[in-house]
């Protein structure tokens, strides 16, 4: 499957085109041909440097008609007038998938907008709305908006109107905006919004439906991937029990950057063993999964800005990529941009115009195309060789490869030798080892030098 080694990218499709806050065009006079703004295809701009970086897969949050941020759909079938037409899309994937870069869109199926048409049936007509049941109504209350009853929102958001899924209509209309999607932009996969809220009923129907869409439109049924969006809990519950291929790993993204931040690299260390290491030792609850890693995204602060010490940014896209998961990146992070939360969604999804390329994006670059070279990396096992507060060193394997991954975040350089009391169980490393990053080999016989601040790669030959 494609995503077996995939490198993601994620644009907040809204914000990075410059896309206005409000989506302007009026229900009362709308004629079905909203005034198109070809916003999307400045995105074309940017494939050369997704390229350069590796990337291999974009994951574009919604870029269907919404109310204002994209979560809040409007209608699933056409794209969003502020990002342009569905022939611009359409045009903006081609060139994609000429460039060998896969497009995955952000399916958002638990809500809608209070714009979105046939809620607005019901605000129209009341009971005598053909579409009153698509969603959790009760007559007997009033909403906050005096609407003459009472909806359920999403977590309370009374601007995210909840969708009845268990509705045959509501699953063939969004089912069809699916289909829809797989043969117009012949897109690759979906990242599934707030999954953590959607039945497994609903999630194990619609990857049943992609598949037959695929295998009826010509595409692999396995070239087809559902990631699911989920913070807490146990990620199983979507990849065992739903049909999911994938999903966010929020655990290890708050581990990145907390662990350098508090000089405490057992937490990472301890959630990477849990997830991932030897099941015979009672962990690697997700061995052998595939989890999506990211050191920041749409919802969160910029790494940039919620690391105490920015020279640190090198460390954790190393940390990240020599990780098991799919490395995710998200729009101009890659340079070292800045963002904090409390400064509002704005500064979180800013409009770029074009990319900038640094020694950061350079790096970056380096360690993508290690993990998609590397087997070791993209798929291979994880296990835990000696952890400090400011060294970590672990081992990822896959037949016939190793590859040893040490990391220290001390301003001082160390050697760590075997077996000593103090280093834990470490077993040292011996034999000759490639160094990833400069092509020199060394010989090895248990101890181990790292640099203050720095980290190496090594491949056993």
């Amino acid at each position: 499957m494609w995503f077996t080694n995939a490198v993601w990218y994620e644009f907040y499709s809204l914000g990075v085109t410059g896309a206005p806050e409000e989506n302007s065009w009026d229900w009362s006079v709308w004629n079905g041909d909203a005034k198109p703004v070809n916003r999307i295809g400045r995105l074309s701009g940017w494939i050369d440097h997704l390229s350069r970086l590796g990337i291999t897969a974009v994951y574009f949050t919604p870029v269907f008609q919404s109310d204002r941020h994209g979560y809040d759909t409007r209608d699933y079938y056409t794209i969003d007038s502020r990002l342009g037409s569905n022939e611009d899309f359409a045009s903006l994937c081609a060139l994609l998938h000429g460039h060998n870069i896969k497009v995955v869109l952000d399916g958002v199926f638990n809500h809608v907008g209070r714009g979105f048409w046939a809620f607005r049936d019901v605000l129209s007509r009341g009971r005598d709305s053909a579409y009153c049941d698509w969603f959790y109504i009760d007559w007997s209350r009033n909403s906050d908006r005096n609407d003459g009853f009472w909806y359920e929102g999403w977590e309370g958001c009374n601007d995210l109107v909840k969708l009845n899924l268990d509705n045959p209509e509501v699953l063939k209309h969004l089912f069809g905006a699916v289909e829809k999607w797989i043969k117009l932009f012949n897109i690759d996969g979906l990242r599934l919004d707030v999954a953590y809220s959607l039945p497994n009923s609903f999630l194990q129907k619609l990857s049943d439906h992609c598949r037959a869409v695929c295998y009826q439109h010509g595409k692999k049924e396995d070239s087809f991937i559902l990631a699911g969006e989920i913070i807490h809990g146990d990620y199983n519950r979507l990849l065992s029990n739903a049909g999911l291929s994938s999903c966010t790993n929020y655990e290890l993204y708050k581990g990145l950057y907390s662990s350098f931040n508090d000089k405490n690299l057992f937490e990472v260390s301890y959630s990477l063993n849990r997830q991932f290491g030897p099941v015979s030792d009672g962990s690697g609850l997700y061995s052998g999964k595939k989890l999506i890693s990211f050191a920041d995204n749409h919802d969160v602060e910029r790494l940039a800005s919620i690391l105490k010490d920015k020279n640190n940014l090198y460390l954790v896209y190393a940390l990240l990529f020599a990780s098991p998961g799919l490395p995710c990146l998200y729009y101009g992070s890659e340079w070292g941009i800045e963002g904090k939360k409390q400064d509002g969604d704005g500064a979180l999804r800013p409009a770029l115009n074009e990319p900038v390329w640094n020694n950061l994006a350079q790096w970056i670059s380096q360690l993508a195309f290690l993990y998609k070279a590397e087997k070791a990396l993209y798929e291979g096992d994880y296990e835990n060789l000696c952890v400090r507060n400011d060294q970590l060193i672990f081992k990822r394997c896959s037949p016939g490869e190793e590859i040893i991954f040490c990391l220290n975040i001390s301003h001082s350089s160390i050697t760590l030798y075997p077996s000593r009391e103090s280093y834990g169980s470490f077993p040292g490393i011996y034999g000759s080892y490639m160094n990833l990053f400069d092509g020199r080999v060394q010989q090895f016989n248990g101890p181990v030098e790292i640099s203050a601040d720095s980290c190496i790669m090594l491949k056993k030959l």
